[in-house]
């Protein structure tokens, strides 16, 4: 296999035939977003691992009073917030995390299309998504 400058390609599904230069514009600058979505949702998601670690982040004297109230057999209602509080951060990452597999997935078989001017679509997402998102992390 190897990539064609071609302006007729099929990507994805088959009502995303392209048969036009005019088409195949679109196409690539509907690639490149969402090559630019994919990097926004990879920062998006290190900021909100973050954000979930500081704001759960248990102090060590709640674990000395979790440790002295266990032992008494009485549950803590904060603990149990806070557990309550890490599910919902985690089952929310999770879903991000899927968003972003497909996203990669729909990029990786629209690059297998072979067609050049998407593959360069794909790159161009990604390096601007890139550049774009990437300095939001030190705003942290």
């Amino acid at each position: 296999m190897h990539f064609i400058f071609s302006n007729e390609v099929v990507l994805l599904f088959d009502f995303w035939s392209v048969h036009s230069p005019a088409g195949m514009a679109l196409s690539v600058v509907v690639v490149l977003l969402l090559a630019v979505l994919y990097e926004s949702i990879k920062v998006g998601k290190a900021k909100l691992l973050y954000q979930a670690a500081v704001s759960l982040s248990i102090p060590t004297s709640q674990l000395t009073e979790e440790t002295d109230q266990d032992s008494s057999g009485s549950d803590s209602p904060p603990v149990s917030r806070t557990r309550l509080r890490w599910f919902f951060c985690h089952f929310g990452q999770s879903l991000i995390h899927v968003v972003q597999v497909v996203i990669g997935y729909f990029m990786m078989l629209a690059v297998m299309s072979y067609n050049t001017w998407i593959f360069f679509g794909v790159i161009l997402g990604s390096a601007v998504g890139y550049y774009l998102a990437y300095p939001l992390l030190s705003m942290v």
